[in-house]
């Protein structure tokens, strides 16, 4: 709609806004007129109509096989909207039309904004199924008819209501009309049902709702000061009423077709189904994070009590054992530690790498420093609890193997990003500019304890590559290549 609308018209950024502010609120229209809707701006010089947005009704049969947006129509091909737009008002007269061998009724609806009528709704009407009304039908199309005064009126839709199509109930879900003193005149049989499911013995019909709706609520339990007002339809507003372990979502919709409030149209859907699945959702996240919080608690345990036993062992290469040992719990507990702190079972690993680095930088036998550039971004939990490993393994080796004590130097890992939406990779180096790889040395075969958990995690369960090379001057270079989930643009 945004392209058409600057194309073709002579409408500015307000003008626009408001147009979307009203094609959030069609589907009700449509609705309630079981009838199509075709919104026609007229271009810049003023000779054609543009067609910019069409909505079909979920309640009848459409006008329209085809999609209309972009249609270009020259002035004075269809009166009713010439009609319409020069005099500001609701046009319905002239046979209906036969499109297919299917009679359609057309009604022009001009859309006013501050006072101008920016477009006009061609509303059309599939006649092929035309009976005598029910009494839901007819309180459709009166409430109908209203909107479209409203609208005509530059009164409808409510400035800064802007109305979230999936959240909202539509007129399929409930509706009860309301008379100006906020007495239900009609309640839909899905609209009883709901205020059922709330407990409510008797019918709706010729009760106030907003003091209805007030008594049902619980009262152990603080209660909107404004709950009865506001299921009086007296402002437009969204609001959710809990009782008898049901729940249902209203909006209030005020009816002032000629400026003064004549009534209220609600409409409501029962989402009791719908909130008790969040909230077990909650306490599905909530137990899962406090899962990984206890297992962080474990491994800081276990590492401590590693930690304790090395310093009872008089065994150097013994007492090294156990404090690689420590790292290695210790960055799986990193990975559980962020874990508890989310709502999904995936991390922004950068933080992760940079607690690692910290970690392992502290058995620096000399002056090594460490530094991490790129970003490895997001990633699951089961490509971020062995990558924490193999990260901890390959730091420790270069620190252990790089550098001599006292000595100096540089241990950088590189991240970067690649591929698709669909198919994305990590690319990670890990070089130092230590001693290098002793002579013949195949990181392949190599029987270093740290050499074979990196080979086994790469290669079996993260299904990546690994390598280790002389670095380019001097050092080491370790590549990674893995293939993970791609992150959401």
């Amino acid at each position: 709609m945004n392209d058409l609308v600057r194309q073709h018209t002579a409408l500015d950024d307000s003008d626009l806004e408001w147009l979307h502010l009203l094609v959030s609120e069609w589907q009700l229209l449509s609705d309630l007129s079981f009838a199509d809707l075709v919104l026609w701006i007229p271009t810049l010089d003023g000779t054609r109509y543009v067609s910019v947005a069409q909505m079909r009704p979920n309640t009848g049969p459409t006008s329209y096989q085809n999609d209309m947006v972009g249609h270009l129509v020259p002035r004075g091909r269809r009166p009713m909207l010439d009609a319409a737009l020069d005099e500001g008002r609701i046009v319905r007269e002239g046979d209906p039309e036969w499109r297919e061998e299917v009679p359609v009724r057309v009604e022009s609806i001009p859309v006013r904004r501050e006072g101008r009528v920016l477009g006009v709704i061609a509303r059309n009407t599939n006649l092929l199924t035309v009976r005598t009304p029910s009494r839901l039908e007819l309180t459709y199309l009166q409430s109908a008819s209203d909107l479209a005064q409203m609208i005509a009126n530059g009164t409808f839709p409510f400035p800064g209501q802007q109305v979230d199509m999936d959240a909202s109930p539509r007129a399929g879900d409930g509706l009860i009309r309301l008379d100006a003193d906020g007495i239900v005149q009609y309640a839909s049989p899905n609209a009883l049902s709901a205020y059922h499911h709330l407990g409510l013995a008797a019918d709706l019909v010729g009760h106030h709702l907003g003091e209805t709706t007030a008594q049902l609520a619980p009262s152990r339990t603080p209660v909107d000061e404004g709950l009865a007002k506001l299921a009086s339809g007296w402002a437009p507003r969204e609001f959710e009423v809990e009782a008898n372990d049901g729940v249902i979502h209203l909006r209030a919709i005020p009816l002032k077709p000629k400026g003064t409030h004549i009534g209220s149209l609600v409409l409501l859907r029962d989402v009791t189904e719908l909130r008790r699945r969040e909230r077990e959702l909650i306490t599905k996240d909530a137990t899962i994070r406090e899962i990984h919080h206890r297992v962080k608690n474990n491994l800081q345990t276990v590492a401590a009590l590693l930690r304790l036993q090395a310093r009872r062992i008089s065994s150097t290469e013994g007492r090294e054992a156990l404090e690689e040992a420590v790292r290695r719990v210790g960055s799986i507990a990193i990975v559980h530690e962020t874990l508890s702190q989310n709502l999904d079972e995936r991390v922004e690993f950068d933080e992760i790498a940079d607690r690692v680095l910290a970690m392992v930088a502290e058995i620096s036998p000399g002056r090594v420093r460490t530094r991490r550039t790129g970003r490895f971004g997001v990633l699951d939990a089961e490509v971020a609890t062995p990558l924490s490993m193999v990260l901890t393994e390959l730091l420790q080796n270069a620190l252990e193997h790089g550098f001599g004590p006292g000595e100096s130097g540089t241990v950088e890992v590189t991240a970067v990003r690649g591929g698709t939406r669909s198919d994305s990779r990590l690319l990670i180096s890990v070089q130092d500019d230590g001693r290098g790889l002793p002579e013949g040395f195949d990181p392949q075969q190599a029987g270093n304890l740290g050499l074979q958990i990196v080979r086994t995690l790469v290669e079996g369960e993260l299904g990546g590559t690994f390598d280790m090379l002389p670095a380019s001057g001097q050092g080491t270079r370790v590549t990674l290549d893995l293939p993970v989930r791609a992150e959401k643009p």
